[in-house]
């Protein structure tokens, strides 16, 4: 299954988006989940948030990979949702 998932950092947390994008670009590439990503940009084109479409077997999986993912545990986020997700075109 497809899961979308949207995450809204949380204000003024961009030196935390920094400091732990390295470690959170290598878990998006270290295993076979995710099929697309990147960060949803703000009125002044900074990083504000993540998109990430993951292909996993169920929802509990996407769970386990967003509690894992290096952004989350550094508390980056304010509001995380998981969602499925149904690809029409591309």
């Amino acid at each position: 299954m497809l899961v979308a998932l949207i995450a809204h950092d949380k204000p003024g947390a961009l030196p935390i988006r920094q400091e732990n994008r390295p470690a959170h670009v290598d878990y998006l590439k270290s295993g076979s989940a995710v099929r697309q990503a990147g960060p949803l940009l703000d009125a002044e084109g900074e990083m504000c948030g993540s998109l990430i479409i993951l292909e996993v077997a169920n929802m509990a999986e996407a769970e386990a990979w967003a509690a894992q993912d290096p952004y989350g545990k550094a508390g980056l986020f304010e509001k995380l949702d998981l969602i499925a997700w149904n690809r029409v075109i591309g």
